[in-house]
């Protein structure tokens, strides 16, 4: 694979955006975060994005959090002594738009750009090529779309993302499509320099199975240790000892999802004491039912003890 690939290979924590109860941004609660991650073994981190709230965030506050992530990530990074790639979050439905403020991302010294396919005004397979086209022509660093049809309302197909492929910094592919047939088609024409990344947790071991290079996890802001080994151990095909931490955490993967993302992951966070229970509208704290089960989960998988960071 090309380095700038490379940079974007394992799990990447698709990080929580911590909030004050006031709802302004908490940046301690970032930095601590960011810390947890790295010395639990996080391979690269990716803020500013679904799982961040990044559809509330005003452009000042998105900009500043990335601007926060990448000054920890550096520092915390060198005391672990590595380098931890910074995939930052820039996406929209107006082209024109994402383009500057990915450019403005850029300027903050991240490793790459992640870009949503555009939502609500469901462009062609035509008009999704033309996009991303766009965006890659004004950017220096890596780019990789983010195909999420269950938010966007359209699906990239396979060789819509084959032509991105061969764009020089198009350098890898977050898929959430949750249609296994439609990555192994990507896998099975896609350049060897090219990475295809899991987008969902528990989709992540048949996609290593399938080829796959990694995974952008919503779990591993919980567990960043035990998503990071899953991945490395199915990239160096122990799928034995893969499977027995999939299965272990699959609950909690699941349970994620009970409600909208990032509620129920932001919920557990807060019981590990690494940020507080807060939520912009219209996202909203879980419901008891949904709680009760969650509850149930993380004495399941023995996370129920908190772990608080200074």
């Amino acid at each position: 694979m090309s380095s700038s690939s490379h940079l974007f290979r394992g799990c990447g924590t698709a990080l929580v955006t911590p909030f004050h109860a006031d709802g302004s941004l908490d940046e301690a609660g970032i930095r601590r975060l960011v810390r947890f991650q790295i010395e639990e073994g996080i391979d690269f981190l990716v803020p500013g994005g679904t799982t961040g709230e990044a559809a509330t965030l005003k452009p000042d506050e998105h900009l500043r959090l990335i601007a926060t992530v990448v000054d920890e990530a550096r520092r915390a990074g060198e005391k672990a002594g590595r380098r931890v790639p910074v995939l930052a979050g820039a996406g929209g439905n107006n082209t024109a738009a994402v383009v500057e403020f990915a450019q403005a991302v850029e300027k903050l010294g991240v490793d790459g750009i992640l870009s949503v396919s555009p939502y609500y005004n469901k462009p062609t397979q035509e008009g999704l090529f033309q996009h991303f086209s766009a965006i890659a022509r004004a950017l220096q660093v890596p780019l990789v779309p983010y195909n999420v049809p269950g938010r966007t309302g359209s699906n990239m197909e396979p060789a819509t993302i084959l032509r991105l492929a061969e764009i020089g910094n198009v350098v890898a592919v977050k898929e959430a499509s949750g249609n296994l047939g439609q990555m192994g088609a990507i896998l099975a024409r896609a350049p060897e320099d090219f990475a295809v990344l899991s987008g969902d947790d528990a989709l992540t071991l048949p996609l290593l199975a399938l080829g796959g290079h990694g995974l952008i996890s919503v779990a591993s802001n919980e567990i960043p240790g035990p998503m990071t080994e899953l991945v490395r151990l199915a990239l160096a095909g122990d799928f034995a000892a893969a499977r027995c931490i999939h299965y272990r955490y699959l609950p909690l993967m699941d349970v994620n999802f009970i409600e909208s993302n990032p509620i129920p992951v932001k919920a557990v966070l807060t019981r590990m004491g690494l940020c507080e229970e807060v939520y912009r509208l219209p996202l909203v704290p879980l419901s008891s039912g949904a709680r009760a089960r969650v509850e149930a989960v993380l004495q399941q998988v023995e996370l129920a003890t908190p772990a608080v960071r200074s």
